[in-house]
């Protein structure tokens, strides 16, 4: 396995345990989250100095609001959820595929306005980045001091040429990072008051209690979480992961794998003839180009015979969710959706 690969599984496997957020309470404070006071967002509508204190306990600071902003795709897919579309300047991160339509995980944004300045993981032109006069680099967090998509041999070069923010999106529960990137926008001037947050809000609470729903009417479906390679089965513990944890919050029954010290605590990795150790009623499929789809994994025999799959309960999974209401309800639906469709298996 390759260490690009590797290290995309071990971040997949990352995304946020801890911290359950009740959803009415995040709806009511989203602001909220050691950001930015009173005094910030005025003067981010004023223009005067600025300052975020982000999840690395750091307080960033600048002359002004920061204009010109490049984020990781996903990063930036949130902040234009939030109404900063028209800052973003520059992206990193999976952004145009192969045809040259959008990745799915730049959501609205206009990726033909937007400088693609890496598009693959490991990917970070500095040239290109220092040409657009950043004044905010914005990315998550999964460990402490990693900033996503920010090459670690060249991070001390690309953080001198502008402020960064990083956002934990690991050992939190979906919310929080949700709850963090509304008040980032927030203190760069976005109103969160707007019709297009209101609506998502309105939209992601709707999702959440559809989830609820669904999760308690299917009497116990267990759902497992999956990716595979040419080698490996992963089976993903629900716990360090932002979306799975907030779903089982909700009352999802997912599958938990129990051997996890080898992934740090985030995954089990099975060979292919062990890939039925778990039963599973629901299988989620790690979508991303990275990881072997159904159609790639008609050639394993074990995926095969998995009861789930026989029985065509597969499901999408995105391990990289957009941390915005707008990204992330659609996630809630989809899964409402498949638990509704699957049966118990046995």
């Amino acid at each position: 396995m390759s260490n690009a690969r590797t290290a995309h599984l071990s971040r997949r496997g990352i995304l946020a345990a801890g911290g359950a957020l009740g959803l009415g309470a995040l709806l009511a404070a989203c602001g909220d989250g050691g950001g930015s006071g009173a005094s910030d967002k005025a003067a981010a509508k004023d223009g005067g100095p600025w300052s975020f204190t982000d999840d690395r306990k750091e307080k960033v600071t600048a002359d002004r609001t920061p204009e010109r902003i490049v984020a990781f795709t996903g990063t930036a897919a949130a902040l234009a959820d939030f109404g900063l579309k028209d800052r973003i300047v520059g992206v990193f991160g999976e952004t145009v595929l192969e045809d040259g339509s959008a990745h799915p995980q730049a959501g609205d944004l206009d990726v033909k306005k937007v400088e693609v300045i890496g598009n693959a993981w490991g990917e970070f032109d500095i040239e290109k980045y220092a040409a657009l006069s950043p004044e905010l680099l914005v990315t998550h967090q999964y460990d402490q001091g990693s900033l996503w998509y920010v090459p670690d041999e060249s991070k001390d070069k690309i953080l001198k040429l502008a402020p960064s923010v990083a956002v934990q999106v690991a050992n939190v529960s979906l919310l929080k990072p949700i709850q963090r990137y509304a008040a980032l926008a927030e203190s760069l001037g976005a109103d969160l008051k707007s019709r297009q947050v209101t609506d998502g809000k309105a939209r992601f609470e709707a999702a959440a209690e559809k989830l609820r729903k669904a999760a308690k009417a299917s009497g116990g479906l267990r759902v497992l979480a999956a990716s595979g390679s040419a080698d490996y089965f992963y089976v993903s513990t629900p716990a360090p992961a932002a979306d799975l944890k907030y779903f089982a919050e909700l009352g999802v029954n997912f599958v938990v794998p129990e051997d996890i010290k080898a992934s740090g605590g985030y995954f089990e990795s099975l060979s292919w003839e062990n890939a039925g150790q778990y039963e599973a009623d629901l299988i989620i499929l790690d979508n991303r180009s990275t990881a072997l789809q159904p159609k790639d994994l008609k050639s394993k025999p074990t995926w095969e015979a998995l009861p789930a799959v026989k029985a065509g309960q597969v499901a999408e999974w995105d391990p990289v969710p957009r941390f915005s209401y707008q990204g992330a309800a659609p996630l809630m639906e989809n899964l409402a959706d498949a638990i509704g469709r699957a049966k118990k298996l046995g």
